[in-house]
């Protein structure tokens, strides 16, 4: 493990807000462990780091206005996943899908990419897209609504 790599363990626990992540590789060992504002790591082995440093950690933003005036006729589509929002297949690619569009189930929305990973996700009902909820680029957490749809 290298320090890059441990910067993009914490981002995620940072982004995520789980309380403790622990990773092992070989005879290397961090464990990240999140108390109330602040981020305690802990490194073991060979790794080019000081062996105990603390972090501010970053509050969410709070939610946007559609999230929490979802109601009872449309579905929110969530992040399976920690990762990165795209909403598109590339840079210069259109979006997968825009608020207005009529989905399918099986219909790709949106990628989230964890650990270089692209994780395509898909439309689970018949609907019609309401909001996104979430800006091209930027980070999502397990759980965090990515859009909401209103089932046909």
């Amino acid at each position: 493990m290298n320090i890059s790599e441990i910067k993009e363990m914490i981002q995620a626990v940072v982004d995520s807000g789980v309380a403790e992540l622990e990773v092992q590789r070989g005879e290397n060992r961090v464990r990240i462990v999140r108390g109330g504002p602040q981020l305690e790591v802990a490194a073991h082995g060979p790794v080019p780091a000081a062996p105990v440093t603390t972090y501010q950690a970053v509050p969410a933003p709070p939610l946007p206005p559609e999230a929490r005036a979802e109601d009872e006729k449309t579905l929110a589509v969530k992040s399976p996943i920690v990762g990165t929002f795209y909403a598109s297949a590339s840079p210069e690619a259109a979006s997968f899908v825009q608020v207005g569009d009529v989905v399918k189930p099986g219909q790709v929305l949106c990628i989230v990419e964890s650990m270089k990973l692209m994780n395509e996700i898909e439309s689970e009902v018949a609907g019609t897209i309401i909001a996104r909820m979430v800006e091209n680029g930027a980070p999502v957490e397990y759980g965090a609504t990515l859009f909401t749809v209103r089932p046909n």
